[in-house]
C-alpha cells in the first residue's frame, strides 16, 4: 500500500464512520441525551468550542469522529463503585429510558443508510456510463476442465442470457449481479441460443472464497482493440483500435478467451496474430513477458458495451437512490448469511488493512480518471461501505449498536433494568467475539497482502 493509499483509504473511512456518529448526535439532541462532547476527527484537540452543554472539537486525525453523551461513563463509575444499578441523573444516556436508548443507538446505523441514500441520489442525478460485456457466454468448464451448474443445467457457450427469474439481462454485469446474489437458489434463466428460446433451470454454486453464487460462465468478449497501451506489446506490433484479432499462432479465436488461454497454454516469447483492419487482413508478432499469478499483458483493451445512467429530474433521483440502497441492503445481509453457508472466512471477511486498501485503491483511481467515471465508481464504494456499517452494527453482538438495542428491549419488556453485573457478563461475551472476529480478519489481511 503507498502513502496516498492509505491516507485516501483512512479519509474515506473516516467519512462513513462520521456520519455514523453524527446519527448518535443528532438522534441523542432529539430525545433529549445531553451531548457533551462532538468531534470531528481522533486524536489531539487542534481547536474545540463549546456552545450550550456541548463541546464542538476538530481532532488532528482525520478519521471518524466520536460523540461523548453524558453518562456514558456511568459503567465505569459503577463497576468502581460495586453498584448494582446505573447511577440514572436526568440528561444522562442510561437516565433516558429504554425507547429513548433505543433511538439513540439506532442513530448511528440510520444515518449510514440516509448517507448511502444521499450518495446514490447524487450519482443518479449526476448520471455515469457503465462498461460491461455482452449478455452472451461462454462455459468455463470448455478452458479449465472444471464441472459447474452452468454445464448440468444445460448452457452453451454462444448461448444469450437473455432474463434470470423474469429481470431482462442485457449486459454480464447483469448476469453476475442476479448469480451472486442466488448462492444455492434455484433460478430459471431464458436463454437465446441462435434465435431460438430456451427456459434453463439453475441453481448457482457456493463460491467458498468469496461468498458469492456462481455458475461457471465466462462473457464472450469479442477480440475487438478499444484500446492500446503505449510502448505495450500490441502497440509496438502495430496494432490500433478498431483491429479484429482473427486468429494466434495459425489458430483461429472468436473470442478473447480462446486467444488467452492459448497465449496462458504455449507461453510464446512471440506470437504471431492475424488481424482484420478496414476489410484488410494483417500479420503482426507480439513480443510478450508472463508474471507468475498475473497472466500475460498485450497492452490493450478489448471493446466494451458503453451505457449511460441519468435520471430524468430529481424525483426519478429519489426514485432510483431509494431502490439502490434496498438493493445494497438487501446485498449486505446476503453477503453476511452467506458467512454461515461454509465460505472460506480467511478470505471473504476483510479487515481494517484491507477495507482501509480497498477504500484507498477505488478513491485513488477514481480522482486520477484510471476508472470508468472515477468519482461516481468512488461514491458508489462509500456507499457500500456505509451500508456494510449500517448492517454489522446492527448484529446483536454485545459492543455493536445492535447488542445494545437487544438489551435495552430487553429492559422494555421486563421492566427492569439489567444489573451491573449481567451487563459486565454481555459485555465480556461482546469483547471475546468482537475480538475474535479482529483476529479472524487480520490473519486474513496478512494472508491477502502476502498473496497467499
Amino acid at each position: 500500500m503507498t502513502v496516498v493509499t492509505i491516507i485516501l483509504g483512512l479519509l474515506g473511512l473516516g467519512v462513513v464512520v462520521f456520519f455514523h456518529e453524527l446519527g448518535h448526535f443528532a438522534m441523542s439532541r432529539l430525545v433529549g441525551v445531553d451531548v457533551e462532547e462532538f468531534s470531528l476527527g481522533w486524536g489531539p484537540r487542534i481547536v474545540s468550542r463549546k456552545i450550550g452543554k456541548t463541546a464542538y472539537t476538530l481532532s488532528a486525525l482525520p478519521i471518524g469522529g466520536y460523540c461523548r453523551m453524558k453518562g456514558e461513563d456511568s459503567y465505569r463509575k459503577a463497576i468502581e463503585q460495586g453498584l448494582d444499578e446505573f447511577p440514572r441523573e436526568s440528561g444522562t444516556y442510561f437516565g433516558a429510558s429504554p425507547i429513548r436508548r433505543i433511538m439513540i443507538a439506532f442513530g448511528g446505523p440510520l444515518m449510514n443508510v440516509v448517507f448511502a441514500f444521499a450518495v446514490y441520489v447524487v450519482i443518479m442525478a449526476a448520471g455515469y456510463d457503465t462498461h460491461s460485456w455482452d449478455n452472451r457466454i461462454i462455459l468455463a468448464s470448455e478452458y479449465d476442465g472444471g464441472s459447474y451448474p452452468a454445464d448440468s443445467a444445460g448452457l452453451r457457450s454462444g448461448d444469450r442470457i437473455v432474463s434470470i427469474d423474469g429481470q431482462s439481462i442485457s449486459s454480464f454485469s447483469e448476469i453476475q449481479e442476479s448469480i451472486s446474489l442466488s448462492a444455492k437458489k434455484p433460478i430459471e434463466v431464458s436463454v437465446d441460443r441462435g434465435g431460438i428460446p430456451v427456459g434453463i433451470h439453475i441453481r448457482p454454486e457456493l463460491d467458498k472464497e468469496s461468498g458469492a453464487g456462481r455458475v461457471g460462465v465466462y462473457p464472450w468478449i469479442e477480440p475487438v482493440v478499444a484500446a492500446v497501451v503505449p510502448s505495450g506489446p500490441a502497440a509496438l506490433a502495430g496494432l490500433r483500435p478498431g483491429d479484429r484479432i482473427l486468429s494466434v499462432g495459425g489458430i483461429p479465436v472468436s473470442h478473447t478467451i480462446a486467444l488467452m488461454s492459448w497465449l496462458e497454454a504455449e507461453k510464446p516469447s512471440r506470437a504471431d496474430v492475424r488481424y482484420s483492419r478496414d476489410g484488410a487482413q494483417s500479420d503482426a508478432t507480439l513480443v510478450l513477458s508472463y508474471q507468475a499469478g498475473a497472466g500475460v499483458d498485450l497492452g490493450l483493451g478489448w471493446e466494451s458495451r458503453v451505457s449511460t445512467v441519468r435520471a430524468n429530474g430529481i424525483g426519478e433521483a429519489l426514485s432510483m437512490g431509494f431502490s439502490e440502497t434496498g438493493k445494497t441492503i438487501s446485498a449486505t445481509y446476503r453477503g453476511l448469511a452467506s458467512l454461515f453457508m461454509g465460505v472460506n472466512l480467511l478470505k471473504a471477511v476483510s479487515g481494517p488493512a484491507r477495507i482501509t486498501w480497498m477504500v484507498g485503491t477505488v478513491a485513488k483511481n477514481g480522482l486520477s480518471g484510471q476508472s470508468a467515471d472515477g468519482m461516481s465508481v468512488a461514491l458508489n464504494f462509500l456507499a457500500i461501505l456505509s451500508i456494510g456499517l449500517f448492517a454489522m452494527n446492527l448484529l446483536p453482538i454485545p459492543l455493536l449498536d445492535g447488542g445494545s438495542i437487544l438489551l435495552f428491549v430487553i429492559e422494555l419488556v421486563r421492566r427492569k433494568a439489567a444489573k451491573v453485573k449481567t451487563v459486565l457478563r454481555y459485555q465480556t461475551i461482546g469483547m471475546i467475539a468482537v475480538a475474535a472476529l479482529f483476529l479472524l480478519s487480520t490473519v486474513g489481511d496478512v494472508l491477502f497482502f502476502s498473496g497467499k
